[in-house]
């Protein structure tokens, strides 16, 4: 396959198990862009080409420099849909780490981008669901600043959940707690996976060792990753205490938005301890009682004076 539409085809990025991205180049209007293409033996499934299709609609409509813009759809004559978006040329954060070292600054500053593209997806009501250091890319602007953009979407997850598979999709040592176990979790679970990225950006290595959704369900609640300075990091002290909230196994002690999560990232490198989170008290029914008991107690007290006071008057 040689071209796509109008696209000429120069080399295979990225290879999962519904679609293949390439690099290619509309010799029409002279520029560089990515073809996103389905896999053939999901062609005759009507749900999967849905869903398939539903991303670039989704990217489409969000329109966003931070996240990868789609500018063409269409269908190859074996049937396969396929769609045209952003070309990342400075490719992925997993490139980039594996060029070696990346500097505190240059770390916490993606983790800054990548919680505000988020925060745009939160705003049309997607959950991104498999956010790495693979989905997040890098490319030129025309002002010749390298940004951030987000790809992907977590379409794999729901493909996978729509054809039927049973393998685990997505990247346990990226995936917060709850939705590794399958329960409810909404946009704080992005916000996990940003700390995660985050936390590997600078030290090399996610913050938990996991090859499997069992390894990240089995992890004790109070388990918590080693300290940017016992990795050997000099990096101001509120830029762990942020990571280590936004890496909470409960989600309720983390960020409640990618916004707070990026607000709290900029004041942390300007050495300001981020606020702590909310603690959470449950109210026993012997702590219940103690309030009464105290209540009753006033009660009688004020009852007693009054009494006192009536006596003496009279």
């Amino acid at each position: 396959m040689q071209r796509v539409g109008r696209y000429r085809l120069l080399e295979r990025i990225g290879v999962g198990a519904f679609a293949t991205v390439w690099a290619a180049r509309d010799d029409e209007l002279d520029v560089s862009v990515a073809v996103k293409v389905l896999a053939d033996n999901w062609t005759q499934r009507a749900d999967i080409r849905g869903r398939f299709l539903s991303e670039a609609r989704i990217l489409r409509k969000i329109d966003n420099e931070r996240i990868v813009r789609v500018f063409d759809i269409g269908e190859l004559e074996d049937g396969r849909p396929y769609f045209v978006m952003d070309y990342a040329d400075k490719g992925s954060l997993d490139q980039r780490m594996d060029e070696g070292t990346i500097p505190v600054e240059e770390a916490v500053a993606y983790g800054i981008q990548a919680a505000e593209a988020l925060s745009v997806l939160h705003q049309h009501g997607v959950v991104h669901r498999d956010v790495t250091p693979g989905n997040l890319l890098l490319r030129t602007d025309r002002d010749g600043k390298v940004r951030l953009v987000l790809a992907d979407l977590g379409m794999a997850k729901a493909l996978a959940e729509s054809s039927g598979l049973t393998q685990a999709m997505g990247t346990p040592s990226y995936m917060a707690p709850e939705q590794a176990s399958g329960h409810g979790f909404d946009a704080r679970a992005d916000v996990y996976a940003v700390g995660a990225v985050t936390y590997a950006l600078l030290t090399g290595k996610p913050p938990f060792a996991a090859t499997s959704m069992l390894d990240v369900t089995s992890r004790g609640p109070n388990v918590r990753p080693i300290s940017l300075s016992a990795a050997g990091l000099d990096a101001p002290r509120a830029v762990d205490l942020v990571l280590t909230r936004a890496l909470s196994h409960d989600p309720e002690q983390r960020f409640e938005s990618a916004t707070e999560l990026a607000r709290a990232f900029r004041t942390a490198m300007k050495g300001i301890r981020p606020d702590p989170p909310p603690r959470q008290r449950k109210r026993t029914g012997r702590a219940v009682l103690g309030w009464v008991g105290l209540a009753l107690g006033v009660v009688v007290l004020f009852a007693g004076a009054f009494y006192a006071a009536y006596r003496m008057v009279g």
